[in-house]
């Protein structure tokens, strides 16, 4: 017997992530700055990591209902509501997941199967296709573009959308791009799917760090509530990607097929992060506002940085990333990538890591700190400065 053959094909097949080989190359450097990982340089709030230390010191350590503490459920439905006009019933509408992507995971776990196609707009998060893989369904890539500042048109959705589609994931505020939505762009949209029977997976993990106004959700259309599942956590705005908690929220029906997939290969997200979570939600609205404010403040150093040294760069008003074009080098993104980092120490991601379309760019994440910013900006304007010379 040959154990890889004992492997699904859709496993196996399935490339691991790009970014991957660059953070095992700096494990080996020093002195290297990286703009490569996605997770914000502060450390989780005080008063948030005290509720999960309480927790525990009160003994607080077993399992929570399967959907998560219904205190906390209760937070997520006021939150949603005062933050983006969202009305979700905390008994049978949002379910805590271990991060967001398990709720990615699961959500087309319950949808999609063999013969069905899931809409993909790229570049975009790479778990979206390895979990769409495994599901034994298939991705149906959206080549966003450049010129479009990365976002989601309606003749493009048009074009993609087949009697095979399933599901059409929303992946805005953007990883890589930056790009968002703003309800004016998201109105012809909900025009191509209203009426269609795919469901719409809305990854909203960025929500709170926009700069160009208040973060919009296709959920707050009435004709697209009942067939949105959205996606949101806590990892990016309240610094709390370790502690591995999510959630999603929809229709109970779609919930309840969620929460069955969640209470046989998970049981319940960790209970000690679900107490912080509730602190998180009630308490530190300031404390996002401080984070955002600071990710903005190196959000216009990067982009301006990069304009300087003359690569094209559109202005990413979401998340905590930059995508500019690298195609005036001559170099395609994994060259540019290799030796920025062996020739000037510095990490970042190939474009092309999430989806073909991304070739010719790179992301530049900013949840770094300003000095580091700085200093990387430096030396990757000289480094672009040797390749024109």
């Amino acid at each position: 017997m040959k154990i890889e053959d004992m492997i699904l094909s859709n496993v196996k097949n399935m490339p691991p992530s790009g970014i991957r080989k660059y953070f095992d190359m700096i494990n080996e450097m020093k002195d290297v700055i990286s703009l490569g990982v996605g997770e914000p340089d502060f450390v989780t709030p005080w008063n948030v990591s005290e509720a999960g230390i309480y927790s525990l010191e009160k003994g607080h350590t077993h399992y929570s209902s399967n959907a998560g503490f219904m205190e906390l459920r209760h937070e997520i439905s006021k939150y949603l509501k005062r933050k983006y006009s969202l009305s979700y019933n905390p008994a049978d509408q949002i379910i805590v997941t271990v991060g967001g992507s398990e709720g990615i995971d699961i959500a087309l776990r319950a949808l999609a199967g063999p013969g069905d196609e899931v809409i993909v707009p790229e570049p975009s998060f790479v778990a979206y296709k390895g979990c769409t893989a495994f599901t034994g369904a298939t991705s149906k890539v959206i080549n966003l573009r450049a010129e479009d500042e990365f976002k989601l048109t309606a003749e493009l959705l048009e074009e993609a959308i087949t009697p095979k589609t399933k599901v059409v994931i929303i992946p805005f505020p953007n990883n890589p791009t930056g790009a968002i939505m703003t309800r004016e762009e998201l109105i012809p949209i909900v025009e191509v799917l209203k009426d269609k029977d795919v469901i719409v997976l809305s990854d909203e993990i960025y929500s709170e760090l926009s700069y160009g106004g208040e973060h919009v959700s296709i959920a707050s259309f009435p004709e697209m509530k009942d067939k949105t599942i959205v996606i949101n956590g806590f990892s990016k705005a309240f610094a709390m990607t370790g502690w591995r908690l999510g959630y999603a929220c929809g229709h109970p029906v779609l919930i309840e097929a969620m929460k069955k997939i969640h209470q046989y290969a998970i049981m319940c997200a960790p209970t000690t992060a679900q107490y912080a979570a509730i602190e998180a939600l009630r308490n530190c609205d300031k404390d996002v506002q401080e984070m955002v404010k600071e990710y903005n403040r190196r959000r216009r150093v990067m982009v301006e940085g990069f304009r300087k040294m003359g690569l094209d760069c559109f202005e990413p008003l979401g998340a905590f990333y930059v995508f500019p074009s690298i195609k005036s080098t001559g170099l395609s993104s994994d060259e540019f990538c290799e030796r920025l980092l062996m020739e000037e120490s510095v990490l970042v991601v190939p474009g092309n890591a999430f989806g073909d379309c991304g070739d010719g760019f790179i992301r530049a994440c900013y949840a770094s700190s300003y000095e580091n910013i700085v200093e990387a900006i430096k030396r990757i304007g000289r480094f672009v400065k040797d390749l024109k010379e």
